[in-house]
């Protein structure tokens, strides 16, 4: 790492995500806020990267980093891009905020080799305990209920029965507790849909 990136610490769910893409790929990041995960992985592993954001304030964050980052609408503006234009498409913490998650997932894995998806899960057993104990949905880490972004909030069992009614492949999935640290639940999923806070997949088509 340089001297540059050994100041940039990313999130640490981002940095879970970045060791899954290899050097030198091509990648695409829809959603990609102020641009935290591409500017490290542009200039510490070198990645050919792309960035879509809804918002004017995250594109100008992004263009005052050097990001080739253009606005858009993730649910609208996928069609222009031509199949397998990318090795690597993210959708971070940005699925729950889309109209149209299956449209959005079937036009990731026609333009990218693989699918990068990481979502808050809905159904971890301290949300629950939250909504029973105080009846009140738990607010996330910086949006309350009124003004939160998530319009499809999703637990990990509907996300891996999506994926299977879909014919996804799922290559891989990690769990993650509040902190983003792994969280060693292998492949049960009943565990992982009560103990994981946050999930990762990384997603392929069947061939």
């Amino acid at each position: 790492m340089s001297a540059a990136g050994a100041g940039r610490r990313l999130r640490p769910d981002l940095s879970v995500i970045a060791a899954m893409i290899p050097s030198g790929t091509r990648v695409l990041d829809l959603g990609c806020g102020e641009g935290e995960l591409l500017d490290f992985l542009v200039h510490e592993k070198s990645v050919d990267g792309r960035g879509i954001e809804l918002s004017q304030e995250g594109v100008n964050a992004c263009v005052s980093r050097g990001l080739p980052v253009i606005q858009g609408d993730v649910d609208t503006d996928l069609e222009a891009y031509p199949d397998e234009a990318f090795d690597v498409v993210i959708l971070s913490q940005t699925l729950p905020a889309v109209r149209h998650p299956r449209e959005v997932l079937r036009e990731l894995l026609r333009i990218g080799k693989r699918t990068i998806v990481s979502f808050p899960n809905v159904g971890a057993l301290k949300r629950r305990l939250h909504f029973l104990l105080e009846g009140r949905i738990p607010a996330g880490p910086a949006f309350a209920w009124f003004d939160t972004p998530y319009i499809r909030p999703c637990t990990i069992r509907d996300f891996i029965r999506l994926c299977e009614d879909e014919g996804f492949v799922i290559e891989r999935r990690l769990t993650l507790d509040r902190q983003g640290r792994v969280v060693p639940l292998g492949r049960h999923r009943r565990l992982a849909n009560l103990f994981g806070e946050n999930a990762v997949f990384v997603l392929t088509r069947a061939r």
